[in-house]
């Protein structure tokens, strides 16, 4: 157990302790924290090893004078002891399969302390939990008729419509009235408007072809008559 004493931001702390681990090689009768695998393929040692490989159960065959793993081998099993000759195996290999640093499990900021895991929440979790709580109180809001900020931005929507369907037929208007009864006396007029735009958008791609395609012509023609030029 240790203390580690800091200033800076503590998830930046906690990420430099973490990356310094030492690579360790698989002693005998250690815990194995993490799962251990061979590859398939040549192993650099020659024919006398076969008996070796044969009794922890490994496939091989001799392949120009050396001893050649077939298939990929689940050496040691995370949780398990490791074996003698699963440590012998691996050392032969020169593998260090394991790495051991500090773990940090608990922190001790302004007089509260944490599990540390509660480092791994970034500024955008918060802010996606918040939103998410903001829309259930607007929902439930919605639903009980109760008004609450979160769901100010519903009530006057809600409102809008309403004074829009009680006086769309009247002779009653204001500024923000008027476009829509517009719209609803003349719908035409307002569909005309916006399909010229609309095609407009869909031309740019056709006339940037059809230029591209003349600038190409006019190279061709620039090429043809550079030859007679010669």
């Amino acid at each position: 157990m240790g203390f580690v004493f800091c200033k800076d931001d503590l998830s930046e702390i906690r990420n430099i302790i973490l990356d310094n681990k030492s690579p360790a090689p698989a002693r005998l009768g250690v815990i194995a924290p993490i799962d251990v695998f061979i590859p398939p393929g040549p192993t650099g040692m020659d024919p006398s090893h076969t008996s070796f490989f044969q009794s922890l159960g490994i496939s091989t065959k001799i392949v120009k004078g050396q001893i050649e793993i077939q298939e990929h081998v689940h050496l040691i099993k995370q949780g398990e002891k490791v074996t003698a000759s699963s440590a012998t195996l691996l050392q032969k290999f020169n593998m260090k399969p394991f790495s051991y640093g500090v773990d940090v499990r608990t922190v001790y900021d302004d007089g509260v302390i944490y599990d540390a895991k509660v480092l791994d929440i970034t500024d955008e979790d918060i802010l996606e939990k918040f939103s998410k709580g903001v829309s259930n109180v607007a929902a439930l809001s919605r639903a009980t008729g109760v008004i609450t900020e979160a769901s100010y931005p519903h009530v006057f929507v809600e409102a809008f419509k309403n004074i829009v369907a009680l006086i769309i037929d009247s002779d009653y208007t204001f500024p923000l009235m008027e476009n829509i009864k517009k719209m609803v006396e003349n719908p035409e007029a307002f569909a005309a408007v916006a399909a010229p735009a609309s095609a407009a958008k869909a031309d740019e791609p056709k006339k940037e072809e059809a230029k591209k395609v003349e600038e190409e012509e006019e190279e061709a023609e620039d090429a043809f008559m550079g030859i007679w030029n010669v």
